[in-house]
């Protein structure tokens, strides 16, 4: 039987994540995501996906300061992000530098350390090569933050907002897995002919790149400017929808109703209301477009999507449109390494048929 993109055909048994796009719920090892983001860092989601359960207070600390310890580039990953063309897009010089890491300690199979090794690095490679474009001198990871405060003062040199900082960490940890999505797919493919660990994370990040997957949200960044306040956004929106046009951050293929990971941003932002005017606009427009849309498009039951609020989360932290897939790359990583170690505990390789269309001579 024949399957464009293999939809709908189940390529493996997972532990790891659920997708149920009929009831909105997506969930990691058991555990409903909208019930993690009020409850966990970005260590402690990490450390779910990777062992299976919910860490100790001393176990989350621990995968704390193993991922403060790997942060660090080393000298030759250090030159070949310096040397490498300025034109040259961001994520395409993750993948090269990253590759400099696979050493010959990346063999089969792979480790929870090396797992460790290869997160911590990929917010840093991004954070230097932006600093570095820019004429700027590299900001050292700073010991007393986490995963994502760090990432974010080693871009600007300065500790956080809070509010931004959490609605980031919201962010990625509802990004960090979501299925046997493309890249995730690539990633397992990659480890089951018993490759390294970053040959499948370089896979995965080859397959992250395309516009069709891992690409900014720009339509809904256009959106959000050209409304600009919330006086305009029903008159805006109200024109957008009568016009026939696509209404950019709202809606799911694969979520039929409201998508989970959406809600749980949203609930994030409303317990700092009022603290940041970019993320209170954000939450004001989606509930008069989510009433616009029923009213003039009835029984569709389109929603906000992630991308909605990751658009809005980017804009309030000043992220330039080119670095939010790399963002979210660095918040994935934890998902792919996550499939690859579970493919490698059970692992045959993946070799589908395919129909030949053409002629015999």
């Amino acid at each position: 039987m024949y399957q464009p993109g293999l939809k709908g055909i189940v390529a493996a048994q997972t532990a790891i994540s659920h997708i149920d796009g009929e009831k909105g719920l997506l969930i990691y090892r058991g555990h409903d995501v909208r019930t993690l983001t009020g409850r966990c860092s970005f260590e402690e989601a990490a450390y779910l996906l990777w062992y299976g359960r919910m860490p100790s207070t001393e176990e989350a600390d621990h995968l704390g300061e193993e991922l403060k310890t790997n942060r660090t580039l080393s000298e030759p990953m250090l030159d070949i992000l310096t040397h490498l063309p300025v034109n040259m897009d961001p994520m395409s010089v993750l993948r090269t530098v990253l590759s400099a890491e696979g050493g010959t300690e990346y063999v089969w199979k792979p480790t929870l350390d090396q797992a460790v090794r290869i997160t911590a690095l990929i917010p840093t490679i991004i954070a230097y090569r932006e600093r570095h474009l820019k004429g700027a001198a590299f900001i050292k990871p700073h010991d007393e933050l986490g995963h994502v405060s760090n990432y974010l003062y080693m871009l600007t040199g300065m500790e956080p907002d809070h509010a931004v900082s959490q609605a980031l960490e919201t962010y990625m940890i509802l990004t960090m897995e979501h299925g046997m999505n493309a890249s995730t797919f690539s990633a397992r493919v990659t480890a089951s002919t018993e490759s390294d660990l970053i040959s499948s994370v370089i896979s995965a990040i080859g397959t992250m790149k395309g516009p069709l997957h891992g690409g900014a949200p720009t339509g809904v960044i256009a959106l959000l400017e050209e409304i600009g306040t919330e006086e305009n956004a029903e008159s805006v929106i109200r024109k957008k929808i009568s016009q026939g046009e696509k209404l950019m951050g709202f809606g799911h293929r694969i979520y039929k109703t409201r998508d989970p990971r959406a809600t749980a941003l949203k609930g994030k932002l409303l317990e700092f209301h009022g603290e940041n005017e970019e993320l209170d606009l954000a939450i004001a427009i989606e509930d008069i477009a989510v009433n616009l849309l029923e009213k003039l498009k009835p029984g569709r039951g389109l929603y906000t999507n992630v991308e909605y609020y990751a658009a809005s989360i980017m804009r309030a932290i000043h992220l330039p449109d080119h670095l939010f897939t790399p963002t979210f790359t660095a918040a994935r990583a934890v998902g792919w390494t996550a499939h690859v170690l579970e493919q490698s505990e059970n692992n045959t390789i993946f070799r589908p048929q395919s129909d030949y269309i053409g002629t015999l001579v």
